[in-house]
This record gives structure tokens, sequence and C-alpha cells, in this order.
């Protein structure tokens, strides 16, 4: 699995959205630190949450 391209898709997503890391999270119910270590490749999130969203 390729964590780089992901982390920057999931970053291109919310730019494009007009979205900063803090209000993804809210609408998410999940931590900004979360979605920090999505975009930065530390960790990918879990797609019961990307769905459900």
């Amino acid at each position: 699995m390729n964590t780089s391209l992901i982390a920057a898709f999931l970053q291109f997503l919310r730019k494009s959205h007009n979205l900063t890391q803090d209000e993804l999270a809210k609408r998410l119910e999940i931590t900004r630190q979360a979605v920090s270590k999505w975009e930065t490749g530390t960790t990918i999130p879990d797609l019961e949450i990307l769905l459900h969203s």
C-alpha cells in the first residue's frame, strides 16, 4: 500500500473542499491530530470513518 499516495490524495481532497484540518476533524468527529497523521502518512484512516461520513 502506498501511504504517501494516500496521504497526498487525502490532503488534496481536503484542500479542494476548502477545509482546514480542524474543520475536517470536526465533521468526521475525530481529532485534528488524526487528520495530520493521515496527511503525513504516519497512519492511514480506518475506512469505516471515511465511508460513513
